[in-house]
């Protein structure tokens, strides 16, 4: 058993260390600067800040490199990608977009890499692998439980050499940006069909007649307007040509799985690297105060802390370095269970350590003087984006039960 990473990989973590000590770090406070900006002004396009870095990264190879198709991409492997995305979650608001490598965008162009005819990749596809657009995906909406998906409302009805959309959708992330073009909108085309044959997914253009993007949900009071926000978004009789469905009708449940499977991992990998930060300054910070004639790094109950939020960030790592390669071994659909439990482990862990460096720091953890509020609020949003907990938990423990017990009756 080797736990060396394999020379692209480790090429790959270097050029990234390199990019975040020398580009992106320096870089933060001007890019909160023109976010509070942006907070003053009412906008939402993308700060100049991460538009200056995306040259850089493209020059140094680190580009695109989510996507393993090499039709598509730089064809990196999951497993070799990994460290890069943890380094990448160091600075979850700049990095990830500098590299073109930021959620909805890269689970968008995942699908469309998987099931876009050649139209929809020359429409869609090209300008979003080379960061000239922004894309968001509605699927989840304000009226069902969204962890089950079959509960999803929305309709998508065709009409001769049309589909007519029609629905009301939340939490379409990217969605209120200006650069943002196009939403994957996922709903029902088939009620009478089996539960997991009735959805569908269209590709509708932002800018078409009957779309109104209504306002952006917040996190903890961030509006997270540099990356387009959380868009709540109105379809109300959107036509768009039969052309624009993305697959076959009633494969929309199956596409949703393809595109969320990687879309986790990738979650897990740079929540890795956001806790990794939180250590860093919960050590550093524990260095500097004194509480009672001594360091709080002196302290017991202070080491216990760090102590284990190193030893949950690395067993959590080996959790997803395992499910990214299987995913690159057997497929992400083989390795669903993989991918369910580091979803369920890693947020939480991270949640944990944050919360932990929190403590550490007092008042300065809490305040935005420090990042780590801002690290939680990401942290903890991710226990329910992308299916919460508890799903995963379920799909965990159905295949372990599987494994014992043989098959048993699906829940309804």
């Amino acid at each position: 058993m080797d736990f060396a990473p394999s020379p692209r990989a480790a090429e790959l973590a270097e050029r990234a260390t390199r990019f975040l000590h020398d580009h992106v770090l320096p870089a933060e406070e001007q890019f909160h600067a023109e976010q509070a900006a942006s907070e003053r002004d009412g906008t939402w396009g993308t700060p100049a800040t991460v538009e200056r870095l995306k040259p850089l990264a493209r020059e140094q190879g680190l580009w695109n490199l989510f996507l393993p198709d090499p039709a598509h991409g730089p064809g990196v492997s999951v497993l070799d990608y990994a460290p890069t995305a943890e380094i990448s979650g160091w600075s979850p608001w700049i990095m990830p977009e500098a590299m073109n490598c930021s959620a909805p965008d890269t689970g968008n162009m995942e699908l469309l890499a998987m099931f876009a005819t050649p139209e929809q990749s020359a429409r869609w596809l090209d300008p979003l692998l080379d960061g000239r657009i922004r894309s968001c995906f509605s699927m989840t909406e304000p009226e069902v439980a969204s962890s089950d998906a079959r509960n999803i409302a929305a309709t998508i009805r065709r009409d001769g050499d049309d589909y007519v959309v029609d629905g009301h959708k939340w939490w379409s992330t990217g969605g209120m940006s200006p650069a943002c073009e196009v939403a994957i909108v996922m709903g029902v085309t088939d009620p009478e069909a089996d539960a997991y044959r009735q959805q569908s997914m269209v590709l509708v253009p932002l800018d078409a007649a009957g779309v109104t993007v209504e306002r952006s949900t917040t996190v903890f009071g961030y509006t997270d307007r540099a990356h387009g926000g959380h868009a709540v978004i109105r379809f109300d009789g959107v036509r768009v040509p039969a052309a624009n469905l993305l697959g076959s009708e009633g494969s929309g449940f199956a596409m949703a799985q393809a595109r969320l499977g990687p879309g986790r991992i990738h979650h897990c990998m740079r929540l890795i690297g956001m806790a990794e930060r939180a250590v860093d300054v919960m050590v550093r910070r524990a260095g500097e105060r004194v509480a009672f004639g001594r360091p709080l790094a002196a302290q017991g109950v202070v080491r216990e802390q760090i102590s284990r939020a190193r030893l949950a960030i690395d067993q959590a790592r080996l959790l997803v370095l395992r499910t990214a390669w299987q995913i690159d071994t057997v497929g992400a659909k083989e390795a669903a269970a993989g991918i369910a439990g580091i979803k369920a482990v890693v947020p939480a862990m991270a949640c944990d350590v944050i919360d932990d460096a929190i403590q550490v720091c007092g008042g300065r953890g809490v305040s935005d003087d420090e990042v780590l509020a801002s690290l939680y609020a990401a942290a903890r949003t991710l226990r329910i984006a992308d299916g919460p907990d508890e799903v995963h938990h379920r799909t965990v423990s159905r295949a372990e039960v599987r494994r014992v017990l043989g098959p048993v009756p699906r829940a309804q």
